[in-house]
């Protein structure tokens, strides 16, 4: 159900958005989602088109992946993340908190766990187009 949670918190933040601009119909609304959040986009997509309200009937809410790209900062080897590697029960807990990535995530050069997330985490409104 955090998919549920986080398109409640997206349809307010374009409300809010579209208050203080003074739109009076939102058509367009692009959003990124980092990688490392693990969002399963079919379920966002439902509970945002579940959750609209008159304001965003006619809108289209489009859903970018921001794929996450880590930095080991002992031996500075570049990766990408990759979910497959993953048993569920990891996978799971970086979902629901990806920060907690460290913990199960290690550098494939030198083994460290001590790593930057460099892009891939996070959600964010890239753009919200309307009507004033």
């Amino acid at each position: 159900m955090h998919e549920w949670a986080l398109a409640e918190a997206i349809i307010s933040s374009v409300s809010q958005i579209a208050e203080k601009e003074g739109l009076k119909e939102v058509k367009e609304v692009k959003i990124k989602v980092g990688e490392l959040q693990q969002v399963e986009i079919d379920i966002l997509k439902f509970a945002l088109s579940e959750l609209k309200r008159a304001k965003f009937k006619n809108a289209k809410f489009s859903i970018e992946i921001v794929k996450a790209e880590l930095q080991c900062r002992v031996c500075g080897q570049k990766w990408s993340f990759s979910r497959n590697k993953l048993d569920a029960e990891s996978s799971e807990a970086i979902h629901f908190v990806p920060e907690t990535v460290h913990a199960y995530i290690k550098c494939p050069r030198c083994g460290s766990p001590d790593f930057e997330v460099l892009q891939g985490r996070g959600v964010w409104l890239e753009s919200v187009r309307g009507v004033k």
